[in-house]
């Protein structure tokens, strides 16, 4: 009993309970650990509580998703023998007689469930997150950011090389304390009812968050919306961040991004790489933005058709896979089947396809969002050769003041993390190291 203790020592008591229980949920060789048992006791009070959470979708939504998988209308086959006009029809069908017959969502929800998983309230919004510590002494606290199409899925195979390096056969120096938040709206976070959560407000929430978790300092990474959200962070300069590192960096020049909105030709005297990467713009706001230019402008409408079609999301979804995976266009090269479908089912189990594409709305999308503003803090960056476009150095030392790491590999695409977790994780420890000693 602990009816004698003052409420500061209860949440002492509360912290070390919750923070032991995250300690217990490291990955190792792609296999979960059990499940830890968590205490009954809370950190915090009132709004500032952060509360164990658990996935358990009723078995009725299986059935309903199986029931309209096998209820579905499908268009007529396209007319080109390429991807020009989008997911092709046999591919499409193949993945949904897979997803509809012999897909298994308790797989996944078992291995999410392995992990500590918890729910906190932040600026009037549950906000759910993954947190597993590091067995190793000194380890830095780092909180990763998943993108769209992406979620939480897309970081678990970093969980156990980055927490446990030892196992994977790195470097105990260069282990990390991991937290992986749900965005607004996606995943198991709520979703906002009223306009205002754009980037900068995501990039306070997850301040808030390191700092309810304890951690004075530590590093934030990103690709995708994460790497936005990384970026303001280090704008904003938040206190206790030493750094980032993302894997989709912003660094479109001004001249560049009014050349691609404008539909001109690159600029005169870019380098081979510079026009590289200008040409792999140019054919993505040309052929490859049509996705964005809805959620941009209408995701409401476009909600309509995802939330109530498992297959037109899914397709919607595997557009993704396909363009920015490093797999010349078919993402069963770089990710499988499973994988893609635990991301496709958790956005459809928890209705959030609409929730997710109104974070476009909140903030647009244009050429001018590809280049970083008042980023001073230490940046590093990994470019992949699935990407968007390859950031050429020039660009990233102009866009990023305090630019420290730089380097290209040779796999992985816009889901590097994903596709390559090895090799992701490799990047991590490399980047962040020479941060380590700011702890």
């Amino acid at each position: 009993m602990d009816t004698n203790r003052t409420p500061q020592e209860k949440e002492r008591l509360s912290r070390r309970s919750v923070l032991a229980a995250s300690a217990a949920g490291a990955a190792i060789g792609g296999a979960l650990l059990a499940a830890p048992t968590y205490a009954e006791t809370l950190i915090g009070t009132g709004d500032s509580r952060i509360r164990p959470f658990h996935v358990n979708f009723p078995q009725a939504d299986i059935v309903d998703l199986r029931y309209r998988i096998a209820a579905t209308r499908w268009p007529d086959r396209e007319t080109v023998a390429d991807q020009s006009q989008g997911v092709q029809l046999a591919r499409m069908q193949e993945l949904v007689r897979y997803w509809g017959s012999d897909y298994d969502w308790r797989r996944i929800e078992t291995q999410l469930n392995a992990l500590p998983q918890f729910m906190t309230e932040i600026d009037g919004l549950d906000i759910h997150f993954i947190h597993v510590r590091s067995r190793h002494p000194n380890a830095m606290p780092l909180i990763m950011t998943h993108g769209y199409p992406g979620s939480i899925i897309e970081l678990l195979g970093v969980i156990g090389p980055l927490t446990d390096p030892t196992a994977y056969g790195g470097d105990a120096a260069d282990a990390f304390h991991l937290v992986i938040p749900s965005l607004p709206g996606y995943g198991f976070s709520a979703k906002p009812q009223a306009a205002g959560w754009g980037f900068p407000r995501i990039a306070r929430a997850w301040a808030a968050l390191m700092q309810r978790l304890g951690y004075e300092r530590y590093v934030s990474q990103g690709g995708d919306h994460g790497s936005v959200v990384s970026d303001w962070m280090a704008r904003l300069a938040l206190p206790g961040l030493l750094g980032i590192h993302v894997n989709m960096p912003a660094t479109v020049p001004p001249v560049i991004a009014k050349a691609l909105t404008d539909g001109d030709p690159a600029p005169a005297g870019l380098s081979d790489v510079e026009k590289a990467a200008f040409d792999k713009m140019n054919a993505f706001y040309t052929l490859g933005c049509g996705y964005s230019a809805m959620m941009v402008t209408r995701p409401q409408t476009l909600g309509y058709a995802l939330a109530d079609s498992p297959v037109g999301n899914a397709a919607w979804m595997y557009d993704k896979f396909a363009a920015w995976t490093y797999s010349g266009g078919v993402p069963e090269r770089a990710l499988t089947r499973d994988q893609m479908l635990d991301d496709i089912t958790l956005y459809w189990l928890t209705n959030t396809p609409t929730s997710a594409a109104r974070l476009y709305w909140e903030n647009g999308v244009s050429a001018n969002n590809f280049n970083a503003v008042d980023v001073s803090l230490p940046t590093a960056i990994t470019v992949f050769p699935g990407e968007i476009y390859q950031a050429p150095r020039s660009w990233a030392e102009a866009a990023y003041k305090n630019l420290y790491y730089y380097n290209v590999v040779d796999k992985g695409g816009h889901f590097a993390a994903w596709e390559q977790p090895e090799l992701f994780s490799t990047e991590m420890r490399a980047a962040f190291r020479p941060l380590r000693r700011q702890l």
